[in-house]
């Protein structure tokens, strides 16, 4: 299936737009706080809901997961891609970037989500005790603590796995009481192991729609960090950098919706996580 608004961008010769990819709708949150910092560029939206979640399965399975995405969005004539996806950039980035891109896609970027968030840590925290909520995955690998252990040793950072607030947020009852008892009880765990704490990092893209909840449960004195408003910051300065990259890329306010799922279940869903109406294509990554 060919879609016109591709044919578009690759009439432009060798610009395209950039890529967001997730294993589903989180990497939306993502999405919405790019285009809202940067609503001339055009973005395609890539979400692997045929294989979500992502947070179970193991790291190989993860990284081929994807690299398989990253690949179709090269393919689309994505010069940059953002993986939206908190257990895929601890999984998979640092092989991709490492590995895949310097051979076989030298001229291309990938980009995670992982290190802006943490750079956002040492001007918030004042206790120096910083936790993080995260899929199983995210918690595993460590890669928020040894980002933030990067940026700021003096900072202790603990992890609290929330392995039932991605399946509230896919069924749509983020909203709903009870999801209430879920979101306290990991918030306690949290607390529980440190009880200094003054930041926490919501780290999973499906967090935010539970944010309301989250808030509710949270001390009034600790502060919440979504990673929507902070990627986007954290890309519009490397665009600033690296004005080679920011040049490449197509600027007509345009966003196409990729899923390996169901179209429709995906345009429905998709439209609660942005409050808009959108359109999705079905595709596939195998």
């Amino acid at each position: 299936m060919w879609f016109p608004f591709l044919h578009d961008m690759f009439e432009a010769g060798n610009k395209g737009a950039i890529g967001v990819f997730d294993s589903g709708y989180g990497g939306l949150t993502i999405l919405d706080g790019i285009r809202r910092r940067m609503p001339d560029y055009d973005y395609i939206y890539l979400g692997d809901n045929a294989r979500a979640p992502y947070g179970p399965r193991s790291f190989d399975v993860v990284y081929e997961f994807t690299l398989q995405a990253v690949r179709k969005l090269f393919q689309m004539g994505c010069p940059l891609v953002i993986i939206g996806c908190n257990t895929a950039s601890a999984k998979a980035l640092r092989s991709i970037q490492q590995n895949y891109l310097p051979t076989e896609a030298p001229d291309r970027r990938v980009l995670g989500v992982i290190r802006p968030t943490a750079e956002v840590v040492g001007r918030l925290t004042k206790t120096h005790h910083v936790g993080v909520f995260a899929t199983d995955g995210t918690i595993k690998s460590e890669s928020y603590k040894l980002e933030v252990k990067k940026l700021f040793p003096e900072v202790t950072l603990t992890g609290q796995a929330c392995p039932m607030w991605v399946p509230i947020v896919e069924n749509g009852e983020y909203d709903k009481p009870g999801a209430d008892y879920f979101v306290k009880d990991s918030i306690n765990k949290l607390l529980e192991k440190d009880p200094e704490i003054d930041t926490i990092i919501l780290g999973c893209t499906h967090f935010p729609l539970l944010y309301d909840k989250i808030r509710k449960y949270t001390p009034s004195h600790i502060a919440l960090i979504p990673q929507g408003h902070y990627i986007a910051e954290s890309l519009a300065d490397y665009l600033k950098r690296h004005s080679d990259m920011d040049q490449r890329l197509t600027k007509g306010a345009k966003c196409q919706f990729f899923t390996t799922e169901s179209s429709q279940k995906f345009s429905e869903n998709a439209s609660v996580f942005l409050k808009e109406s959108i359109e999705a294509h079905r595709i596939s990554l195998t």
